[in-house]
């Protein structure tokens, strides 16, 4: 991969790293308001522990792609960005350029997700 293509993965990569931290922090910040609401009633009570729980689901997520995301950007330091963690053959650009986190080509994905 030219040095060129690794800059514009970097860059996205960066800017998916800003923008899943600033939905992070704001759905930090809305759990924080929604835990502090007073509750009325059984359905006040349900309806904040139903956004509560949903918050909490997008925000976990959210930090496993980041995670995936910090490990590909280690992935260009190292040099190995653009190959599969499975076969060792190169990741596609149009599946790179779909999924700038991807760890796997298009033939293992599938394999890697049933294992799961």
């Amino acid at each position: 991969m030219q040095e060129k293509e690794l800059e514009f993965f970097k860059e996205q990569l960066l800017d998916a790293k800003e923008h899943i931290l600033q939905n992070v922090n704001l759905a930090s910040k809305e759990l924080t308001g929604l835990q502090e609401q007073e509750n009325n009633d059984d359905m006040d009570f349900a309806s904040m522990r139903s956004d509560s729980m949903l918050e909490q689901v997008i925000s976990d997520q959210q930090k496993a792609e980041l995670l995936d995301i910090e490990y590909a950007l280690e992935r260009i330091d190292k040099g190995n960005y653009n190959v599969c963690e499975m076969c060792s053959e190169p990741i596609s650009m149009s599946r790179l350029k779909a999924k700038p986190h991807a760890k796997f080509c298009m033939t293992c994905r599938p394999l890697f997700e049933k294992s799961q």
